[in-house]
């Protein structure tokens, strides 16, 4: 990895950045590919890097309407955790935050991953009752969590008011592994990881419609740049996927809805862990930039917008200064928004689709970024293998025809 002195670094940024090296390369679409990957985020950007590592699978372009990190994963709050109930996803989070944790170092590329904990709190007898039950859960597959009493939870939290107040803490729930990461520097490391390995990223490419044999299986793509052969599709459009699914010939069990997230103006350090509430849903950290980062429930009503309405950002905005009365003088900087895929048992899709040779990976909710490694990293299974691996076959399209569902919306009382 190049390394540059701090005087050029000015003389470079103050000349317009004439002369950096590219990070990736910026190729016209070949006529034929072995995987064409549509969506050039996270998600997509990190299953183009493991089949090139993992499986040598390097004739591989990724499509991206706009550009890349464009969308949700640049457009949330980056907070990364396991803490789930079912098996089922604890199973598919660990394997993210396992791979998260040496990610920087095998992609020479630092993400910011900073892993400085969760506290969930608990404001009435059946929250301490949910959290007891999801810790045990937790605890017997083998990832930490710890039951913590009031006076842990202000330790942790010192600006946090815990008593007198219309939602008083009983307590709470801790994950230490948890943390935060730069969501940009993870599309940026990925693609750089992908493109050096030969991988094709093509930017401003547009997926106008799917071509199929008389098998009706997807034989090429066409784009805005041309019609792209492939034996293999992956789709990693959140928020889209309902769209592109569509297009392809086939309804997935899918809406697009609004999450709102909010940043305020830097402040000196005031929170070094990660705050979410069963009651009100808010969740916080504060950003290296010093900036808090927050954001709640979800505006619900269809929308491709990425905005969000009024009436949700109030809710917000009132959580975070119920809980933190003292950040209720700070500056809101901006507020954005980001449309996601959800599903009827707040988990997500991985696998075939009733297509031949079109796979999909969608349906993360709200919680896509903290999943991006491990959704990379099992598309690049099934596609190199044909099959899904172990930790993503309950989550293949099918359970819905069985109903054997992963609600973790009820078993760990949060969507996302």
């Amino acid at each position: 990895m190049q390394r540059y002195s701090g005087w050029r670094v000015l003389r470079e940024g103050l000349a317009g950045n004439r002369n950096w090296q590219p990070a990736w390369r910026s190729p016209s679409p070949k006529p034929r590919y072995d995987v064409v990957i549509i969506g050039g985020g996270g998600h997509g950007l990190a299953t183009a890097y493991y089949l090139a590592k993992n499986h040598n699978i390097t004739n591989v372009a990724v499509l991206e309407r706009g550009w890349i990190g464009g969308g949700n994963t640049g457009r949330n709050t980056t907070v990364i955790r396991s803490n789930y109930f079912y098996p089922e996803s604890i199973a598919l989070f660990q394997h993210s935050i396992d791979l998260y944790e040496n990610l920087s170092k095998e992609l020479n590329y630092n993400i910011m991953f900073s892993q400085r904990g969760l506290v969930s709190t608990g404001h009435t007898r059946h929250d301490m009752e949910l959290m007891a039950r999801w810790a045990g859960v937790m605890q017997a597959h083998g990832v930490d969590a710890d039951l913590i009493d009031v006076a842990e939870v202000k330790r942790r939290l010192p600006r946090l008011v815990t008593e007198h107040v219309h939602l008083p803490v009983l307590g709470g729930f801790a994950q230490k592994r948890a943390g935060t990461a730069r969501h940009d520097a993870v599309a940026w490391g990925y693609a750089r990881g992908a493109d050096a390995l030969g991988v094709d990223i093509i930017q401003n490419c547009e997926v106008q419609a799917f071509v199929k044999n008389s098998a009706g299986r997807v034989t090429s793509v066409k784009t805005n740049l041309g019609e792209i052969g492939t034996d293999t599709i992956v789709l990693s459009v959140a928020g889209n996927s309902s769209v592109l699914a569509k297009a392809a010939g086939f309804d997935l069990p899918v809406t697009s809805m609004t999450l709102q997230a909010f940043v305020s103006e830097p402040l000196k350090p005031v929170l070094d862990t990660i705050f979410l509430s069963l009651a009100t849903g808010l969740y916080v950290s504060q950003s290296d930039k010093g900036g808090l980062v927050f954001g709640g429930g979800l505006d619900i009503y269809n929308s491709y917008g990425q905005r969000g309405g009024f009436p949700v950002a109030q809710q917000v905005i009132g959580a975070l200064t119920e809980h933190f009365p003292s950040f209720g003088r700070v500056r809101l900087l901006r507020q954005w928004g980001g449309t996601v895929d959800i599903v009827h048992d707040s988990s997500p899709i991985l696998g075939h689709t009733p297509v031949p040779g079109l796979l999909i990976n969608c349906g993360w909710g709200t919680g896509g970024f903290k999943a991006i490694p491990a959704g990379g990293w099992l598309m690049a299974y099934h596609v190199a293998t044909g099959q899904p691996h172990q930790i993503a076959a309950p989550f293949g399209l099918s359970r819905f025809e069985t109903g054997r569902f992963i609600d973790e919306a009820a078993g760990a009382g949060i969507a996302h």
